[in-house]
């Protein structure tokens, strides 16, 4: 792997492709794609900064004794409340066993019995237990860490750190190239173009548009944006999944109590000590997270509180969730013995670029895998840890397809871009308006009037963004989730509309829209003329 100087990595990527973002999904994505040349785009660190170092919880494949690939997608098709692509649902869950034997390749370390089999354990809406864990709750970073030392030692692979993808370069309808910038605001470097044969947008979730979320701060959305800008189209954008056991600590990010606590033995209860979740759906703590996270919320609201009670694991709790563990002594509790305050939190965005079972996007040149894509696998509510199988197999998948037609190198030069605005103290002021306003309306409860007064927040905060590119993207991932919530005038799966608390059969679909229709929505709803758009980048 080469990561040295910008000249250096770029001049080595001059035939390749360009992976944009350095979690799971980008980069498996690149080593599947060796020995083909690879430039992986990554605004922090290698293994800083990405979702899926966060991921306590497994990975989800149906390989233990008695289950199957076809009761996997069963599941995942059920929690999906009608909108999962079966067809998709089962290939990933048949390609789940390659993927895992590519991990243990890897290196890594999933949790095994005494004779050396591996272990699985149970996570809510899951009819069996298939979830591979490692120590209980380190998978993400386990799994990461294993995958960052395969890129290491491939030299096809050249990661570019400590730059960001900004947008994208059209040439006749083409993606062929993508315009980057440098993260920190002390840079005085201009943004510059990188010729590419192809790119791939791995640039994870959308948590950070919320006050409260799991994500680290650069799940901001912007792959969606710049994706969108370029004309893709996007799918199920208002499904934006809330982890219902954020540790209620006042931290931001907020600290994750992971599910396979619940799936361990530990309870909601309230304040009282009252458990709300028998009252609710059968599978009581274990129901989807849809479910339990408007049920934690009600409690939140309504004055009594939410916690998780993890006493019921005994004094073992330390050594099977050294995570959740040591977080909770950090901010001076102790989960065995007493219980831990818990509240929702934006964690995981179903939605996302529209992208077919090879992970191409409706734009030439441009693929997408991760949490970034729509791929139709986790409909309006995802299973739990099925995150991390989409990102493997959809990575293995987007490689086999670009290694098998990968087209010549455009006949563009690098040149400097015209340099976007950079953040001040008004765009961090602005940011927060817009998360803390999507929190409250676009959050765990929705209704016409919240959705509407936020896409005209969007709006407003959009005439004085003063050309601050990132600013600018978050704000046009979150007009393509509210506009789209605004839209659907029914309940269902992670969109729960106060107004439209039914389900309706008519609106069993997946939702799909675009950059112009989401301007259109916005502008309807919030009743307003039409709001200034960056100019998409392109060469004629």
């Amino acid at each position: 792997m080469n990561n040295g100087s910008p000249s250096v990595v770029l001049e080595n990527a001059a035939d390749g492709v360009v992976v944009v973002g350095a979690g799971l999904a980008g980069l498996f994505t690149a080593l599947k794609l060796s020995p083909l040349k690879v430039t992986v785009i990554s605004p922090a660190p290698i293994g800083e900064g990405a979702s899926s170092v966060w991921a306590q919880a497994g990975i989800a494949a149906a390989l233990s004794e008695g289950d199957t690939p076809e009761d996997h997608a069963a599941d995942t098709v059920r929690a999906g409340a009608g909108l999962v692509d079966e067809a998709v649902a089962l290939l990933m869950a048949r390609e789940a066993r390659a993927r895992i034997e590519d991990l243990l390749r890897y290196g890594v370390p999933f949790d095994k019995d005494l004779e050396g089999k591996l272990t699985f354990g149970h996570e809510a809406a899951h009819r069996t237990s298939r979830i591979l864990h490692v120590k209980g709750d380190t998978a993400g970073r386990s799994i990461m860490n294993a995958i960052i030392a395969a890129v290491r030692q491939t030299p096809s692979i050249s990661v570019l750190e400590g730059v960001v993808a900004r947008d994208l370069v059209l040439r006749k309808g083409r993606v062929q190239g993508v315009i980057l910038a440098p993260t920190t605001e002390s840079s005085h470097t201009d943004s510059f173009v990188l010729p590419t044969r192809a790119v791939v947008l791995a640039t994870g979730g959308a948590g950070h548009l919320y006050s409260v979320t799991t994500n680290p701060v650069e799940a901001r959305g912007e792959g969606v944006a710049i994706a969108a800008r370029a004309g893709a189209v996007i799918a199920d954008a208002e499904f934006v999944q809330f982890h219902p056991t954020a540790i209620d600590v006042g931290r931001d990010p907020a600290p994750l109590a992971t599910e396979a606590l619940r799936g361990a033995g530990a309870l909601l209860i309230n304040r009282k000590g009252e458990r709300f979740m028998r009252a609710i759906h059968e599978d009581a703590e274990l129901g989807p997270r849809d479910v339990v996270a408007r049920a934690v919320h009600r409690e939140v609201i309504n004055g009594r509180g939410a916690f998780l009670d993890c006493r019921p694991l005994g004094p073992g709790i330390a050594e099977k969730f050294p995570t959740v563990v040591s977080t909770c002594h950090s901010a001076g509790i102790d989960p065995a013995q007493e219980p831990i305050p818990v509240a929702p939190a934006a964690h995981y965005h179903m939605g996302g670029v529209l992208v077919d079972v090879q992970g191409r996007s409706t734009v030439d040149g441009l693929w997408a895998c991760g949490e970034v894509t729509s791929t139709g696998a986790h409909g309006a509510n995802r299973l739990a840890s099925n995150s991390l199988l989409e990102a493997v197999v959809f990575g293995a998948r987007v490689a086999e397809d670009i290694s098998a037609a990968l087209p010549p190198l455009p006949t563009l030069n690098l040149h400097v871009a015209t340099r976007g605005g950079t953040p001040s103290s008004g765009s961090a002021a602005a940011e927060q308006t817009l998360r803390e306003t999507m929190s409250a309306n676009v959050g765990v409860v929705r209704d016409a009037e919240g959705l509407s007064e936020t896409l005209g927040t969007i709006i407003a905060l959009e005439r004085e963004s003063d050309g601050d590119t990132e600013l600018a993207n978050m704000l046009l991932t979150a007009k393509l989730i509210a506009a789209a919530a605004y839209e659907r005038t029914e309940s269902r799966g992670a969109n729960f509309r106060s107004d439209y608390p039914r389900t309706d059969a008519s609106q069993a679909r997946r939702s799909m829209t675009s950059l112009k229709r989401a301007d259109a929505i916005a502008r309807e709803a919030a009743g307003v003329a039409s709001p200034p758009r960056l100019r998409i980048v392109s060469q004629s």
